[in-house]
């Protein structure tokens, strides 16, 4: 009798115990995030937080890295992807809910150096300087194979007729993050980053920049989407929805991007 009652007793505690896991993760939602859209997306998750009783966590990364880990079993609800191509390409392989894409953001791309007098508001520090030794040594730039920025930046290069002139001082980072980095600690002089990632209501917070004119790389349309894990995740579905709310859409136009 004891002995039965014990078990109950403990069968109950593991079911309870289960219930709270489940209910636990059930009020968060892991997501996925394109390096360059780092600072907006902490403070939305923030906002998120504020006024939901749901929480997100945020893993940051570049778009080719973040949708291998996808398609490997990362377990991300939501994605946002720095380009548009890469939330269609998981819907089409069934790893995302369709239906479910949108484009949150568009972004901007910037010539961008701590030295507040390298870099001109028309980017001519790409050619007129680009063959002079003391003018810079090295341009960072997101790695074009993993990042849209990074793809963009080079369409920028070659429109420019700059690429023949720098290549040999390009460094390429993993994401547009890395790049930023590269720049932001000073071992490399200038490179193209996301406007957001320098910028705060429409001001360049540090240094010089060139905001490369949109004509001269194709849109970087930013799109959402709901990954199958996320489909029954109320936190996730919620987050969705909050991404396109008015406190969302005037945090995410405060770095610079447009809808």
């Amino acid at each position: 009798m004891r002995l039965n009652l014990l078990r109950f007793c403990l069968s109950a505690f593991i079911l309870s115990a289960t219930c709270l896991c489940v209910s636990a993760q059930a009020d968060e939602v892991v997501v996925a995030v394109a390096a360059n859209f780092t600072a907006p997306m902490q403070k939305i998750a923030q906002a998120f937080e504020q006024d939901t009783v749901y929480k997100a966590k945020l893993v940051f990364g570049s778009t080719g890295k973040l949708y291998a880990q996808i398609k490997n079993g990362a377990p991300f609800a939501v994605f946002l992807s720095a380009d548009d191509e890469t939330p269609a390409r998981l819907e089409k392989e069934g790893v995302a809910v369709a239906g479910t894409r949108f484009t949150y953001a568009v972004g901007r791309l910037a010539l961008w150096s701590r030295n507040p007098s390298l870099v001109d508001d028309k980017g001519q520090v790409l050619i007129s300087n680009a063959s002079d030794k003391n003018s810079f040594k090295k341009l960072a730039i997101a790695d074009p194979k993993l990042a849209p920025y990074g793809v963009a930046a080079m369409e920028v290069l070659k429109g420019t007729g700059a690429l023949t002139h720098v290549a040999p001082k390009l460094v390429q980072g993993d994401s547009i993050g890395q790049a930023f980095q590269f720049v932001m600690t000073e071992n490399a002089e200038l490179g193209f980053v996301a406007l957001s990632q320098i910028s705060i209501d429409g001001r360049i917070t540090q240094g010089s920049a060139w905001v490369v004119p949109q004509n001269l790389y194709t849109p970087l349309k930013q799109d959402a989407i709901l990954l199958a894990l996320g489909k029954e995740n109320a936190a996730a579905l919620d987050l969705m929805k909050y991404l396109r709310s008015e406190r969302a859409k005037t945090i995410i136009r405060s770095y610079g991007y447009t809808f």
